[in-house]
């Protein structure tokens, strides 16, 4: 499958075995998941096939360039180039590249060689210091995937309370808070644990409890986030939040509320 991709993506570039591509670039792109970088990298250093000048480049978000010292250490130049994009593997995956923000660290020395590929690539680079980037790559994983969960955990929810079209429901509240968070940060807060409304937030802890028990924990978890940024913003006074914060203290499995 990943052969048909690149055959599709990339006509007429001829597909070699990964040690005669290692040997031959002026440039090697590792594009595998996080949790196997370290391990290839170890292993194509111990091959010799590694070239003093030569740029190594990843595009893993949860490592910066000390995961290619391997290499470095035999004269590669280590770049970290993570494109912010969510991707299919398809050829929409292109156009995303359009203006796409990319999270850069390199050494000091190459940070404008690192950045002159994003440009290249169509996109905008951002300097991310190589102690952040674990940090950084949770950030994007928070928002991104812990988006995708929360929206298809709450479209679930309207499933199982009935609602016809829980997408078409929902889509205009989503995209018009996403924007004001993106505008506004924790002043774009609203409902009902913003406000302090103790017996609803318990109202709600109990009702999706019964549908789902896991989406349940979530909501208490964010709720409580929620609460605690309300306060520190000033949108909530400690007071109002006293009763909210014991509801959502009390266990979920012994009734929420």
């Amino acid at each position: 499958m990943s052969v048909l991709r690149a055959q599709a993506l990339l006509p007429g570039v001829p597909i070699t075995d990964v040690l005669t591509v290692v040997q031959e670039a002026e440039l090697v792109v590792l594009a595998v998941p996080d949790d196997v970088l370290a391990e290839l990298v170890t292993g194509l250093a111990e091959t010799g096939s590694v070239r003093a000048g030569q740029f190594w480049c990843h595009p893993a978000g949860a490592h910066g360039i000390e995961v290619l010292a391997p290499v470095a250490q035999r004269g590669a130049i280590p770049l970290a180039i993570h494109p912010v994009m969510t991707f299919t593997g398809t050829s929409i995956d292109l156009a995303r590249l359009a203006d796409c923000p990319f999270g850069v660290t390199a050494p000091e020395g190459f940070r404008s060689v690192a950045e002159a590929l994003v440009v290249e690539m169509g996109g905008e680079p951002i300097w991310v210091p190589e102690q952040a980037r674990a940090r950084y790559h949770a950030a994007l994983a928070l928002g991104a995937n812990g988006l995708v969960t929360l929206v298809n955990a709450a479209l679930d929810l309207l499933r199982e309370s009935g609602v016809a079209d829980g997408r078409r429901l929902i889509e205009p509240l989503l995209q018009a808070s996403l924007e004001n968070a993106l505008r506004m940060g924790d002043q774009a807060l609203t409902g009902p644990v913003a406000r302090g409304d103790a017996a609803t937030v318990a109202t709600h802890l109990e009702t999706i409890a019964d549908a789902q028990l896991e989406v349940a924990y979530a909501y208490r978890a964010m709720a409580r986030l929620t609460a605690l940024r309300a306060v520190d913003s000033g949108l909530l006074a400690p007071t109002a939040a006293e009763s909210l914060l014991d509801v959502l203290a009390r266990d979920i499995a012994e009734g929420g509320a």
